[in-house]
């Protein structure tokens, strides 16, 4: 097949989430099934210059955003089967942020219009558009409307419902190109909602988790959205992420200090290194745990600001946690490592290099979140044989299989409810089996045989691509008897509904 991508963003290019690991890693699992891979991108300031300065122009055109008529570029750019598009206009995305610009609406509705127009001058016909997360929803809306003429199936990607894309009800008539028709598929509580508007109109819905694909469903996790969902369930997949086992790879990693593979004598070695770094009590049979993360309440961090410093002091542990955010919990954490100067490390950056380090000296992994869609976190700890500590929602819920020392099962810890006491017990528990070898062992030969790659995921959304296409000649073939049978009026109104 054929198959188009379109994103905000896909590392190593551009990056503020977990959505540019699964853009960079999905389309290059795909095209080794033998699939033709396509991602179009805006073209962001922050294109590595080792990157740009490779970068092919393939031509240039206006593209119209009601009566602005602006410039864009098209870029190219080739990776292991994947081909990669820029769509380059510095006025939209030459800046500092990626998202939460006043004007994202209009940035984001170019970037749509742009989109079509790249196919085109490429004369590039797809069989699948995949779509990932609000900045991209108006696609399926605008091909649903027509805009596009191909026969063409659109998949979407939720990668976190809460972020929706909501603007004034007035851009509708100020940027977008649909008749009024249409707006019923886009407004919601009198907002214009991108979000929406692929929910309603893709052929197919997909999440990044099973557990979050069902949790969305109802009004706790569906953020307003739930009952779109409700009405095309038996069309909406929550299909588990994968990593790139190459990117993250211990025993290749230049990040870290030893390399190392199903060896935990090497992880030791890695956690003194991180000690002395950090200045931290250098002992590597103390256990290490580790935080990664925004800084943000939906990452479960009041449980772990309620119980951390109780933990610390009754505990011999170490604590690492790194990130940015709340300037609430970045006051909590940094008085508590003040507070405890030999066993606590608050490293108020976000470091891809020193990531790793942390994620190869760490013993366990913390990830005590209120809601996970999926999650990489814990599966990068996995592979770097850190174990995780969890929450079950979401992805967290289907990735992690809390260790029973009854059986010898599980790859990890994980708690029910949303109680830091809970996460505090959990925690011990973990300690506890830490120094039992026995139990140690177990846990790290249920880590190395957990998989974690991309093989099966790009499985399940290829069935899903399978399941669209073929079924396009026999649409085409009913749109056609409906012309035959139908008036105009009764035709238009016919396609609308449908």
């Amino acid at each position: 097949m054929n198959i188009v991508m379109a994103a905000s963003e896909c590392a190593p290019y551009f990056k503020t989430g977990g959505l540019a690991d699964v853009v960079a890693a999905l389309p290059k699992a795909l095209s080794k099934k033998d699939h033709t891979l396509t991602v179009i991108l805006p073209k962001h300031r922050f294109l590595p210059s080792d990157i740009s300065s490779q970068l092919q122009l393939e031509g240039t055109f206006d593209v119209w955003v009601k009566w602005r008529k602006q410039y864009c570029g098209l870029f190219s750019y080739e990776t292991e089967s994947v081909k990669f598009y820029f769509l380059d206009n510095e006025y939209y995305f030459n800046r500092a942020q990626l998202y939460g610009e006043v004007d994202d609406a209009e940035r984001y509705t170019f970037f749509t219009h742009a989109f079509f127009q790249a196919l085109e001058h490429l004369n590039l016909v797809p069989d699948i558009i995949h779509c990932h997360d609000w900045q991209t929803g108006l696609i399926p809306a605008y091909i649903k409307a027509g805009v596009y003429k191909e026969p063409v199936k659109t998949v979407f990607t939720i990668h976190n419902l809460k972020y929706q894309g909501i603007f004034p009800s007035t851009i509708f008539h100020e940027l977008l190109h649909l008749d009024a028709v249409h707006i019923g598929g886009l407004e919601l509580n009198g907002a214009i909602n991108f979000m929406k508007g692929a929910l309603v109109h893709a052929d197919w819905v997909t999440t990044v988790s099973p557990t979050y694909a069902h949790e969305i469903l109802n009004p706790y996790f569906g953020e307003g959205l739930e009952k779109f969902l409700l009405e095309r369930q038996t069309s909406v997949s929550g299909i588990v992420n994968g990593i790139d086992e190459e990117l993250y790879n211990p025993s290749s990693d230049l990040n870290v200090s030893v390399p190392y593979s199903r060896n935990y004598a090497g992880k030791k070695e890695n956690k003194r290194i991180m000690q002395q770094e950090l200045d931290l009590a250098i002992s590597t049979d103390i256990p290490m745990f580790a935080l990664i993360s925004r800084l943000v309440e939906d990452k479960g961090l009041p449980l772990l600001t309620q119980i951390l410093d109780e933990l610390l002091r009754t505990e011999s542990i170490q604590v690492v946690i790194m990130g940015t955010g709340d300037p609430h919990f970045e006051e909590a954490f940094q008085t508590i490592s003040n507070n405890h100067p030999n066993s606590c490390r608050f490293i108020n950056v976000f470091h891809e290099g020193l990531a790793h380090r942390l994620y190869a000296a760490s013993d366990f992994f913390l990830m005590p979140s209120r809601f996970e869609p999926c999650g990489l976190s814990q599966l990068i700890a996995l592979r770097y044989e850190s174990i995780p500590i969890v929450r079950e929602t979401g992805g967290l819920k289907d990735t992690i299989n809390p260790y029973n020392e009854f059986t010898g099962e599980g790859n990890g810890f994980s708690f029910t409810n949303y109680n830091a006491y809970d996460f505090l017990h959990i925690i011990r528990y973990a300690i506890h089996l830490y120094y039992q070898p026995a139990h140690w062992n177990r846990i790290l030969k249920n880590v190395y045989k957990t998989k974690l790659n991309w093989e099966h995921s790009a499985t399940k959304y290829e069935e899903i691509y399978y399941t669209l296409t073929k079924n396009i000649h026999e649409e085409e073939l009913y749109v056609h008897n409906c012309r035959d049978s139908q008036s105009t009026v009764e035709r238009e109104t016919h396609l609308i509904i449908r």
